[in-house]
């Protein structure tokens, strides 16, 4: 995984129902190749996951260095999770997640600033997800 040359997947792209996962992994995978660039495991949106399932991002990165598929994973996840979710609970939440928006007055302004200089015309940037997906398209050559 080498995030110099290409994104990570979007927040949205679900494994086992959970929105951020596919993403944390592959921040993680990079970060253990020293390929992860301007990409942070275990960012502020990563601790949303963690927090949720109650797993130890370090214990994760350690099954990532063992080479690890996304399959294998998400068994991982799903043993060691301290806080268990049926399937029903892990969709509201990955929902939720991707109907987030700034909630504070300094989130909203970051928020604005951000766009303000990735896609100064884009009206349809309403939340977190939408912000992150543009802003990897853009940082990859994409025009906004």
């Amino acid at each position: 995984m080498n995030l110099t040359t290409r994104p990570p997947r979007s927040p949205r792209t679900r494994l086992g129902g959970y929105v951020i996962l596919p993403r944390m992994l592959d921040k993680g995978r990079a970060q253990l190749a020293g390929t992860n660039g301007e990409y942070h495991y275990n960012c502020p949106l990563d601790q949303h996951f963690i927090t949720f399932t109650g797993v130890d991002p370090e214990a994760l990165l350690v099954e990532l260095k063992a080479g690890k598929g996304d399959g294998e994973i998400l068994e991982w996840v799903t043993a060691n999770a301290k806080s268990k979710h049926t399937e029903l609970e892990i969709k509201a939440w990955s929902a939720w997640q991707e109907s987030r928006v700034p909630s504070s007055v300094e989130n909203r302004e970051y928020m604005h600033e951000a766009q303000k200089k990735i896609a100064p015309k884009r009206d349809d940037i309403s939340g977190w997800f939408d912000l992150l997906d543009v802003d990897d398209y853009v940082s990859f050559g994409g025009k906004a």
